[in-house]
């Protein structure tokens, strides 16, 4: 049984990987301050049941997107960097595992703010 060789990936590819990473990292931090400046100069309703749970649906639902873009991008680096097929496989495996519990976890939490705040629009006794 012969072994095959591995596919290594160039040390130049590589680099204009991880700058190309760093590059949609960087546009993505300006549409994210962009995107948080106007969500903040929204104008302000009056507190209420529904505004103020779905508020917090609202706020929990943009931390969850930024923490899953985070994730991305790290796991873009580390394919950036990268240098044979099996060092992908195992990165793409590993990201995959801790996605799903993330979105688990987050789609779990945001169901039990949903639940909050459906409860909060219920007429009082």
């Amino acid at each position: 049984m012969t072994d095959t060789p591995s596919f290594e990936i160039p040390a130049q590819l590589r680099e204009l990987a991880e700058k190309n990473v760093e590059q949609a990292r960087a546009a993505y931090g300006q549409f994210m301050d962009f995107f948080t400046q106007t969500i903040s100069a929204w104008p302000k309703t009056p507190a209420n049941p529904m505004t103020s749970g779905f508020g917090a649906v609202q706020q929990r639902a943009i931390a969850f997107a930024t923490e899953n873009a985070e994730s991305a991008f790290a796991v873009a680096r580390e394919f950036a960097a990268a240098k044979d097929i099996k060092d992908v496989l195992t990165l793409q495996s590993r990201y995959a595992q801790t996605q799903l519990q993330s979105f688990a976890r987050q789609a779990q939490e945001l169901g039990k703010l949903m639940t909050v705040a459906m409860r909060d629009l219920q007429p009082k006794g």
